[in-house]
C-alpha cells in the first residue's frame, strides 16, 4: 500500500527527471554540452545504467543480509528503475542497429 512518504518520494524523483538542468536530461542531450560527441553520450548513458544496477544490487543485499533496516519499497523501486533503464538502453541499441542496417542498404 502506498503511503504519503512513498508518494512524495515518487513526485520528487519525477520533478528531478522533468527538470531541464538535471543530469538525466544533460546526458540525453537536452542541455549544457552541445559539443559532446555521440560516443560520449552513450558512454555516459552506460555509466548511468551501470550505477543504477549497482545501487539496486547494494540495496537488495543490504535487505537480505539485514545489515541495516532496508525498506522493501526502496529495493523494489530501485530494481524497477534499473529494469526501466536497461529496457531503454536495449531499445536505443536496437534503433541504432536498425539505422546502421538501413545505411548499409543504401545505394552508393
Amino acid at each position: 500500500m502506498a503511503t504519503p512518504g512513498i508518494a512524495a518520494g515518487a513526485y520528487a524523483r519525477m520533478a528531478q527527471i522533468a527538470n531541464p538542468a538535471s543530469a538525466v536530461n544533460r546526458t540525453i542531450g537536452g542541455g549544457a554540452d552541445k559539443d559532446q560527441s555521440f560516443g560520449a553520450v552513450l558512454k555516459d548513458a552506460l555509466a548511468a545504467v551501470r550505477e543504477a544496477g549497482a545501487s539496486s544490487d547494494a540495496k537488495a543485499q543490504a535487505m537480505v543480509t539485514g545489515a541495516n533496516k532496508a525498506n522493501i519499497v526502496d529495493v523494489v523501486t530501485a530494481v524497477a528503475e534499473t529494469e526501466a533503464a536497461v529496457n531503454t538502453l536495449v531499445s536505443v541499441r536496437d534503433k541504432v542497429v536498425a539505422a546502421y542496417e538501413q545505411i548499409m542498404q543504401m545505394p552508393i
